[in-house]
């Protein structure tokens, strides 16, 4: 896996996430510039989905091929279900479902590139 697109794709998810929390806390709902951030995001995300699956198709192997592969399509679907339920909640409440959501992904992508591990290498 490349390691610069998943600490960028953490530290995206991570800023997101804060700027959604100010915005909770602020009694607001998410408005464009979240979207433009989950837009954002999922570029990162996708790029990483791309590169991780070039890699496999040249030769290297996951340790956990099924959970990999799992983890990928969650991460890859997250940041669109974000920006939709964030929009259709019109209250804060939308804010708190984009903070979640940007608290999770990287998560996932530490997840993901565990299973990318082979254990004892």
């Amino acid at each position: 896996m490349n390691d610069f697109l998943v600490g960028l794709t953490i530290v995206l998810s991570l800023v997101l996430a804060t700027w959604s929390l100010v915005t909770t806390i602020r009694n607001r709902p998410p408005d464009r510039s979240h979207l433009a951030g989950l837009a954002v995001l999922e570029l990162a995300v996708l790029a990483l989905a791309i590169a991780s699956l070039v890699a496999w198709a040249g030769g290297e192997q996951p340790a956990e091929a099924g959970t990999f592969a799992g983890y990928l399509l969650t991460l890859v679907c997250l940041p669109p279900l974000a920006g939709v339920l964030g929009r259709m909640e019109p209250t804060r409440w939308g804010s708190v479902i984009v903070t979640v959501v940007c608290l999770v992904i990287p998560v996932v992508v530490l997840r993901l590139q565990q299973t990318w591990q082979v254990p004892g290498v």
